[in-house]
């Protein structure tokens, strides 16, 4: 997997009633935009499934995409993933089918980028994690503590989850 062009995976968050982004969301957009902006040869894919709105997180994301002049023949929309690792999954079958993958750029918050690469890498693929924007509107105190701590404990989870499905021949 190591020739070939870097692939952006750009994770879901919240989408609000109307199909604005989240700050978070909006935050990974524009880390997004910023590193295929940078690499006109990268593919984008937007990955996320209906949240409590009814619109899928991948589609909110890849219209953002589009606005900020990324070409429609880049961005790839994954919209059935429901959490991390059923995304992680599913970008990992269009990648594999694609064949063209030199590494992947996980466009997440900082505290969630270590566990999309960690399950990345647990796939086989090379994995960059870019200094993303801060987010409008940044959480309080509590609530990123909350975030941090759910990723100290999803982290190893999901990550046996995988090597376990791995083991057995699934992905």
């Amino acid at each position: 997997m190591a020739s070939g062009r870097d692939y952006v995976v750009v994770f879901g968050a919240a989408v609000s009633q109307r199909g604005r982004p989240s700050p978070v969301l909006a935050q990974r957009i524009a880390g997004a935009c910023a590193w295929a902006t940078r690499d006109p040869a990268a593919m984008v894919i937007a990955t996320g499934g209906v949240g409590r709105t009814g619109v899928a997180e991948a589609v909110v994301i890849a219209e953002r995409l589009l606005a900020c002049g990324i070409a429609e023949e880049r961005i790839l929309v994954e919209s059935h993933g429901r959490d991390t690792l059923e995304s992680v999954r599913l970008c990992h079958r269009i990648m594999a089918a694609r064949g063209d993958v030199a590494r992947v750029v996980c466009c997440t918050s900082a505290f969630h980028q270590r566990r999309c690469a960690l399950l990345f890498r647990l796939l086989g693929y090379r994995t960059e994690r870019p200094p993303m924007p801060a987010a409008s509107g940044e959480a309080g105190r509590m609530r990123h503590l909350r975030w941090v701590a759910k990723e100290v404990l999803a982290t190893p989870y999901d990550a046996l989850l995988l090597s376990g499905r791995l083991a057995l021949g699934w992905t």
